[in-house]
């Protein structure tokens, strides 16, 4: 069964964008190919114990494993020697993807403190992506917050198949982001 996500996707998302942007092709119209979510965790290197709970945490948000990511070369002023776990992630897509963006938009963004809206000026990249900054794991109903240690931030970047900021701000606006301008 599809997701309700890319149900609404195909059914008013293409047609909109198709409008819009003149598009004569429908493989013109972008679409969202992968979400990464990535979790930095900085005294994961020194304390196992915290690695390991920030990847059971994500594996709750994601629902698949994550990958553990390693120093890709030494840091004498952090203390990190090459080949260290700094950090762990998480690349989503199809079906899972979808459900995934469906819980962030729809339960994950309006647990925040004090939310407004995403500020659409930070974030987009020349190359039709999106990369969104969260400070806590805790605005995801799937984290138990008694267990919860340490509050641990995360990056999620949306990786699309368009062209130009304009395209990345409609697709995702369309999805039912909340973006704000500033």
């Amino acid at each position: 069964m599809k997701s309700r996500l890319y149900i609404q996707y195909k059914e008013k998302v293409v047609p909109q964008l198709k409008e819009k942007f003149g598009y004569k092709n429908i493989h013109q119209v972008p679409c969202l190919k992968k979400i990464v979510i990535n979790m930095g965790i900085g005294e994961g290197s020194a304390n196992l114990e915290v690695l390991e709970k920030a990847m059971e945490e994500l594996a709750f948000i994601a629902g698949q494993k994550p990958s553990i990511r390693r120093a890709k070369k030494s840091i004498a002023n952090f203390k990190i020697r090459k080949g260290m776990p700094v950090g762990c992630k998480v690349t989503l897509r199809r079906d899972t993807m979808y459900e995934f963006l469906d819980r962030l938009v729809n339960i994950a963004l309006p647990r925040v403190r004090d939310f407004q809206g995403i500020v659409d000026s930070k974030g987009f990249d020349t190359r039709g992506n999106y990369t969104l900054g969260l400070s806590e794991q805790t605005i995801f109903p799937e984290i138990n917050l008694d267990k919860i240690k340490q509050v641990q931030g995360m990056d999620i970047s949306f990786v699309t198949t368009a062209h130009t900021r304009d395209e990345v701000y409609e697709l995702l606006k369309l999805f039912g982001f909340p973006f704000r301008r500033k």
